[in-house]
C-alpha cells in the first residue's frame, strides 16, 4: 500500500491509497472557504449518555445526481481532484465532530456540555459510481483494510479522541445521502453507550469475546469459517439480517491485525457481502460497523453488520418497542438467516 497525503483548497487533508508508487495529487481548484464546524455534545441526565447537536450538517449534500456525485473523481463537484483513484479519505465536508469547533459554555439549564472535539473521514473504495465493495477484487479489499488500519491509528492520536468507529452506510433503506460506494470513519470524544455495555460484561467476564466466539463456532449459526476469522449470525441478533466476523486472536483494533489476518478478512469479508446482496436477488441496505477497542480497554475487534430488509418487500422498522425502549424484538430467527447467508454462497 502506497500512502500520498494532499490537502484540500478549504484546508481538509485528504490521503490516498494505491496498490503502485507514483501519484502526483491533482490541486483542488474550487477555492473553498475554511470549514468553521460547529459541533457540541450534550449529556443526557435521565441516561447518562452524550447526544451530538451538529446543526450545519443538515445542509448537507443529499441524493445528488450521478454527473454530480462529490465522491467520483475530478470535476467542479468533486471532493476528489485526482482524475481517479483506488482508495482515498478525506476529512468530512459536513463533520459530525471537529477539533476546530469553538468552545461551548460547560452547561444549559443544567445539562452538561461539550465542544464535540474529534474527527470525521469519509474513505471512498472505489472510483466506480456503481460499483459496491461486493463487487471488487480481493486486492482492493485489502487495500482498503490497510487504509482503515492507517485511518484508525492516526485518528485514534488525535487529541481528545476516546474511540474510533469504521463504518459503512449502505442504500437509502438505512438513510444514506450519496450513493457512490464510501465508509465513514468517527473520532468520538467520548465512548458510546453500545461500547460502554460490551466493556461492562467484558469486565464481568475477562474472556467473554473468546467464550462467545467459542459458543458460537460450536453452534449452527456459523456462516464462514475461516483459519483466522468466523463470520456468524449470533444467537441473539437484534436485526432480521445480521452477522458479525470476529478474529479469532485477540486484538483491540484494524493496527493490530498481522498480514495473514488481513489477508483472510478481504476475502471472507467480500464472501460475506455478496452472500449478502444474494439473499433477496438485490443489493442489501446495511450497516457495517466495525467496533475497536478504545485505548486501554478489552473489547475485541469484531464486525457487526446489520439489515432492516425483513423479507424482499418489507422493512424492519423501529417504532415504539425499539425506539422508545430499546427492547429488541426480531421477527426472523437467527438459525435461519444463518443457513440461508450460508446457502447463499
Amino acid at each position: 500500500m502506497n500512502r500520498t497525503r494532499a490537502r484540500l483548497s478549504d484546508g481538509r487533508e485528504i490521503v490516498y491509497y494505491d496498490e503502485a508508487p507514483g501519484r502526483v495529487p491533482v490541486p483542488d481548484p474550487r477555492g473553498l472557504p475554511p470549514t468553521e464546524p460547529v459541533c457540541e455534545t450534550r449529556r443526557d441526565p435521565l441516561t447518562g449518555e452524550h447526544v451530538t447537536i451538529t446543526a450545519h450538517r443538515n445542509t448537507r449534500t443529499f441524493l445528488p445526481p450521478a454527473d454530480q456525485c462529490p465522491l467520483c473523481p475530478g470535476g467542479p463537484a468533486s471532493e476528489i481532484p485526482d482524475p481517479s483513484y483506488e482508495v482515498v479519505a478525506f476529512e468530512n465536508r459536513f463533520p459530525s465532530f471537529d477539533v476546530r469547533t469553538p468552545p461551548v459554555p460547560p452547561e444549559i439549564d443544567g445539562v452538561p456540555r461539550a465542544r464535540g472535539a474529534g474527527r470525521c473521514e469519509v474513505v471512498c473504495f472505489t472510483d466506480e459510481h456503481s460499483a459496491s465493495m461486493a463487487q471488487l477484487p480481493v486486492s482492493r479489499v485489502r487495500t482498503i483494510i490497510d487504509a482503515w488500519a492507517d485511518r484508525t491509528a492516526e485518528i485514534a492520536a488525535v487529541p481528545g479522541v476516546r474511540q474510533v468507529y469504521v463504518f459503512e452506510n449502505r442504500g437509502v433503506e438505512i438513510g444514506v445521502t450519496l450513493h457512490h460506494p464510501h465508509g465513514q470513519i468517527y473520532g468520538y470524544p467520548f465512548i458510546t453507550p453500545r461500547t460502554e455495555r460490551m466493556l461492562a460484561a467484558a469486565a464481568a467476564n475477562p474472556d467473554l469475546f473468546g467464550d462467545v466466539l467459542a459458543a458460537e463456532r460450536a453452534g449452527g449459526r456459523v456462516v464462514l469459517p475461516g483459519e483466522h476469522w468466523t463470520a456468524y449470525v449470533p444467537a441473539a441478533a437484534r436485526w432480521p439480517v445480521e452477522a458479525h466476523l470476529m478474529p479469532h486472536r485477540h486484538v483491540p483494533d484494524f493496527t493490530a491485525l498481522d498480514t495473514a489476518e488481513r489477508d483472510e478478512l478481504a476475502v471472507l469479508y467480500r464472501d460475506l457481502l455478496r452472500r449478502c446482496d444474494a439473499l433477496y436477488g438485490t443489493p442489501l441496505p446495511y450497516v457495517a460497523g466495525w467496533h475497536q477497542a478504545p485505548a486501554g480497554t478489552g473489547l475485541r475487534l469484531h464486525l457487526e453488520l446489520f439489515s432492516v430488509r425483513r423479507a424482499a418487500d418489507k422493512i424492519k422498522y423501529l417504532a415504539g418497542s425499539e425506539s422508545g425502549m430499546a427492547a429488541w424484538i426480531n421477527d426472523v430467527s437467527p438459525e435461519d438467516i444463518a443457513g440461508r447467508l450460508r446457502a447463499a454462497g
